[in-house]
């Protein structure tokens, strides 16, 4: 909770019981501590017997909840239409039927006005039991007008619905298996995104409708990576909320995760002067958000706009000067541990490895990527954990590890047959690094050269592209056949790049 937050509490806590209340007591004794410590409250509060601290705990959080609730009522069109839909309840209980319709179709107008379609849908189905139980004779021809209401919006709602399910599982497919990896993967994802679409006329969608169309689109374009498609309707996504200012307000997150994926797509195409455009954009909205900051909102923030910094850093080369972002950026994810999933805790450990290895920090990068080694949940982002063990692997063969190369290289081909995950160019590394021992001196070159002739052809293939976005294993390979740093490769080929 925040001081304001806090402070609010205690009025509305002290205003309904009195200031010795014991859930009050409870509450300042877990304030004064940094790190709770069951035993040690219980033993600061008079009165308080261990079998009853469940209960009051409960309690205390019911209250802490209702305060919360009530600090932002204001705020949040959401509660603020709940409340409304609560005292029509109470209207309506005590038989004043006219005042609950009128209260109602104030509230009608409200969630109309800001896109709230299952509030909407609510308040339609209470408006029509009072019709139906009692002649409130409010209006000519009301149950026509209801009923035609009733049917819109149930329709909208089904497309509603259908887009939000869609959105979320390609999420879900994403997050699970990455990227296409062939024809077949096309064809099956390609086919069940034709086939959720199939009937949805776009010209009758609303806000939130196309949203989620345009939400669907940036997964479906990322998993099947058509970078260019998804970086237009990702721009459609952001360009939404321009046409609809007034939902900027309202819906500050959605518009903080269009930004996100627009970022992503741009440093995918390695167009460093939109990307720094759009990133600056990030950074003076989270300075001025539209509206009342709070923990979700800082929380993404936070990890969208370390992303793109990130990512700012990796498309110009400049890893060195990108390594001075990693201790800010290790202490906001301790500070947000509670609210930023495991999944984006492994991207950042993966861009935090990458930013050392191409700084030449190996045995920094090899912490990192020991981190997602050895993270207990190896089904969370396949992908992610085959190229932290591919770049484990360069990373040791950099530092003259070579017993350990060889060990590893058998435990990654077990690790990858496993997760079925074994693609081109994942098998020209393994075989290239398991051949390293023969080469020395002239033929060592020529090994590297060749690698990266292989690699430059598989860059070509349609479903091959996905190795690339996670380790510029090409760049690399230059930079050892012209005895240069990594970053200085990459460096070099910015300025045709931007």
């Amino acid at each position: 909770m925040t001081k304001a937050e806090k402070r609010a509490f205690k009025i509305y806590a002290t205003r309904n019981s009195s200031s010795d209340a014991k859930f009050i007591k409870l509450f300042d004794a877990i304030d004064k501590i940094s790190d709770y410590d069951e035993e040690r409250i219980i033993e600061s509060l008079d009165g308080v017997k261990k079998r009853q601290f469940s209960n009051l705990k409960a309690h205390l959080y019911k209250q802490i909840l209702t305060s919360l609730r009530l600090t932002n009522i204001n705020h949040n069109v959401d509660i603020m239409l709940r409340e409304q839909i609560d005292h029509a309840r109470i209207l309506y209980n005590k038989g004043l039927y006219k005042q609950s319709l009128r209260l109602l179709d104030r509230a009608k107008s409200l969630a109309q006005q800001n896109h709230r379609h299952s509030l909407q849908f609510e308040i339609l189905t209470f408006e029509r039991i009072i019709e139906s139980q009692y002649i409130t004779r409010s209006l000519k021809n009301r149950a026509d007008e209801l009923i035609e209401q009733a049917e819109e919006k149930l329709e909208t709602l089904t497309n509603y619905n259908r887009l939000a399910n869609l959105s979320l599982r390609l999420y879900g497919i994403y997050i699970k298996a990455g990227h296409i990896r062939d024809e077949k993967d096309y064809e099956n994802i390609s086919g069940y995104f034709k086939k959720e679409l199939s009937g949805i006329k776009k010209s009758d969608l609303g806000f939130f409708e196309q949203l989620y169309l345009y939400v669907s689109y940036a997964w479906y374009s990322l998993i099947v990576q058509d970078f260019l498609l998804q970086y237009r309707y990702a721009q459609k996504w952001v360009d939404l909320f321009k046409e609809n200012p007034d939902m900027l307000e309202l819906e500050p997150i959605w518009y903080l995760k269009g930004q996100h994926v627009l970022l992503e797509a741009l440093f995918v195409l390695g167009h460093y002067k939109k990307h720094e455009e759009v990133k600056s954009n990030l950074e003076e909205f989270l300075k001025n958000p539209p509206t009342r900051s709070n923990e979700n909102l800082e929380t993404l923030g936070f990890m969208y706009l370390y992303t793109s910094k990130i990512n700012g850093h990796f498309i110009a080369g400049t890893f060195s000067e990108g390594m001075k972002l990693i201790p800010e950026l290790n202490r906001k994810i301790e500070k947000y541990s509670q609210q930023v999933d495991p999944h984006r805790v492994l991207i950042f450990y993966y861009k935090i490895a990458c930013l050392y290895f191409g700084a030449g920090e190996n045995e920094k990068a090899i912490d990192y990527l020991n981190k997602i080694i050895n993270y207990p949940d190896q089904k969370l982002r396949e992908d992610l954990h085959c190229f932290a063990r591919i770049l484990n692997l360069i990373a040791h063969y950099e530092l003259g590890n070579q017993a350990h190369v060889e060990y590893q290289i058998r435990s990654v081909y077990r690790f990858l047959r496993k997760m079925n995950d074994l693609n081109l160019v994942q098998q020209e590394i393994l075989k290239f690094l398991q051949n390293l021992d023969k080469a020395n001196g002239a033929t060592l070159k020529d090994k590297f050269k060749k690698l990266r002739k292989r690699l430059l052809k598989i860059n070509e293939m349609p479903y091959q592209k996905r190795p690339f976005l996670y380790l510029d294993i090409i760049s690399w390979l230059e930079a050892k056949i012209n005895d240069k740093p990594v970053q200085a490769i990459i460096k070099s080929n910015f300025t045709p790049r931007n």
